[in-house]
């Protein structure tokens, strides 16, 4: 990338700069934006005023001497020192063209980093399978995997992982709601527990239960019942979770379940552990977590007074076998109600003789899901919930993803059903899925109307100088940057912010510049070689975020 080359240049000057000032320690690393007018040049940088701060010498004086020692570069036009000492570096539109060139060449690969040996697990979704997947859960959903997506992009080893809660309060009244169901279909006499699950999806499951195993369920033992068909619900909850994950582009590697720890004896292993290490102690018949010597706000519960573990002293456990298969970070994604969690998970670590700092928490704000302007209301137990099926079924996976991906994950926001499925210009991912497919439509009229690309190395580039044409280059050359810094900054938003760019950057040039002009065969090959490039950086910034780059689409607003 061009900024990878830049820096290098500074920092070579930077170096070279400091021994003729007699400043001694390493300078900064360089650091590059893009400037906010285009007068300032195609990149800026403050390193002389950072360096100057550390040697307590004017700014201009050290800019000024990094630029005398920049060596000679032909991608460099010139470099301006402007202000109290910001480097403005003005390139030549060679390495525009060049970046076309690595598009083109490299393909879907454009924008994706080399692999960087290291390994990371994203955990997210982990819903109790105590029903199916409703529209709160697809924040969660869309932002673990855009973040495990844009971490494959940056170069990293992923794992995906649902960490489900298959024993607890829940489950137990998910399982007597079903076996009353079960009965009820059976025509035999049941009770629904007054806290159960009331929803219709519940009498579903009894029902599929009914037809695949009949009544033999009903002759068991009432325990021996009550956890068969609790084994028999929970089976086909994950089943049809799976299913509607698959629906909406999202797939897991591991589903780790939290019984499986209780029944392998690893929560008890993590509890006895916490006591050798002096975090845990006994108290009014439980078993607590010191973990205000990590600053929570109060001791945690991690063995009830009857036995039974809690969710945190599960969590005590997935950690170690978190740590225990070897990943270099664990992000864990979370909803902000989650945030007290943060501390003391990340006390539970240390504690434990983890290190806490290979641990992520990225939280987010919840969604209030909206139709027509007025809220939906959601309640699973009640039933009165819409499923995440049936959000895909009306608006489509895409243009749910690209909506719930369209603001940074710690900012609350509305998500109008009504407005969302609307294939007008005016919905961002309609826009953008639009500008791919009108590009793909343009070469095409092309391809049809006789007019040989030939190859991308016999294109002529230089004439592709105008500032619609330079501005759309430009953007396709941005795009590596912002997918690393994407990735860095645990921000998918920032890719369809880009997306959006991108394909109002590429309809502004396409307004302005005649692609397809059989009196300038020339300028419209290297027209159409970009707009080539265009479509397919479209198609990367969409691969990352899981959405799709249709090829043909009908516009619903003329």
């Amino acid at each position: 990338m061009i900024e990878e080359a830049l820096r290098t240049l500074i920092a070579r000057a930077a170096t070279a700069a400091a021994a003729a000032l007699g400043i001694e320690g390493d300078p900064p690393v360089p650091e590059l934006s893009a400037p906010k007018q285009v007068t300032h040049g195609d990149f800026t940088s403050n390193v002389a005023l950072t360096f100057a701060a550390r040697a307590d010498l004017p700014p201009r004086q050290v800019a000024l001497a990094i630029v005398e020692a920049l060596e000679p570069a032909p991608f460099i036009e010139r470099v301006e020192v402007a202000g109290p000492g910001f480097l403005n570096f003005f390139l030549t539109d060679d390495w525009l063209h060049d970046a076309l060139g690595r598009v083109l060449s490299e393909g879907p690969t454009y924008g994706r980093s080399a692999p960087n040996g290291k390994r990371v697990q994203v955990e997210f979704v982990s819903a109790n399978p105590t029903g199916p997947l409703h529209v709160g859960h697809a924040r969660n959903a869309v932002l673990g995997d855009a973040l495990a997506r844009l971490l494959e992009a940056a170069g990293w080893t992923v794992e995906r992982e649902y960490y489900f809660n298959d024993a607890g309060r829940q489950m137990d009244q998910f399982g007597l709601s079903l076996e009353a169901r079960y009965l009820e279909v059976l025509g035999r006499g049941f009770q629904m527990p007054d806290d159960g699950y009331f929803g219709s999806y519940i009498t579903d499951l009894a029902n599929d239960i009914v037809r695949e195993v009949g009544d033999a369920l009903a002759e068991l033992a009432p325990q021996e019942r009550l956890a068969a068909v609790l084994a028999e619900g929970s089976r086909r909850v994950l089943d049809q979770i799976r299913a509607t994950l698959d629906r909406f582009g999202v797939r897991f590697d591991v589903f780790f379940s939290e019984a499986e720890l209780a029944r392998k004896g690893e929560i008890a292993a993590a509890v006895q552990r916490l006591r050798d290490n002096g975090f845990a102690y006994e108290a009014e018949g439980a078993v607590w977590f010191r973990s205000t010597a990590f600053g929570d706000d109060k001791d945690r519960v991690i063995v009830r007074s009857n036995g039974a573990h809690t969710y945190f002293g599960a969590d005590c456990a997935y950690l170690i076998d978190k740590f225990s298969r070897r990943f270099d970070r664990m992000v864990y994604v979370w909803g902000a109600d989650h945030h007290g969690d943060v501390t003391r998970v990340k006390g539970a670590a240390e504690a434990l003789g983890l290190n806490p700092d290979a641990l992520e928490m990225v939280l987010y704000q919840f969604v209030s899901f909206l139709r027509g302007g007025e809220p939906v209301k959601m309640s699973k137990r009640a039933g009165t919930f819409i499923s995440l099926d049936e959000l895909i079924d009306e608006v489509g996976a895409d243009a749910a993803r690209f909506t719930l991906l369209q603001f940074s994950n710690d900012s609350a926001m509305n998500f109008d059903i009504d407005v969302v499925k609307r294939q007008t210009m005016d919905n961002p991912v309609y826009y953008v899925q639009y500008g791919h497919a009108r590009i793909a439509s343009i070469l095409r009229k092309a391809d049809a109307a006789g007019l040989d690309l030939g190859s991308y190395d016999d294109a002529d580039l230089s004439l592709l100088s105008t500032q619609p044409e330079l501005d759309l280059l430009r953007a396709l050359a941005d795009a590596p940057s912002v997918i690393a810094n994407a990735a860095a900054q645990r921000a998918p938003h920032r890719l369809t912010h880009a997306a959006v760019d991108l394909a109002a950057t590429f309809h502004r040039f396409y307004t302005e510049c005649r692609v397809v002009d059989p009196d300038q065969a020339a300028l419209s090959r290297s027209r159409l070689w970009l707009c080539a490039g265009t479509k397919q950086v479209i198609a990367n910034l969409l691969a990352v975020i899981g959405v799709s780059a249709p090829t043909s689409m009908e516009r619903a607003d003329g």
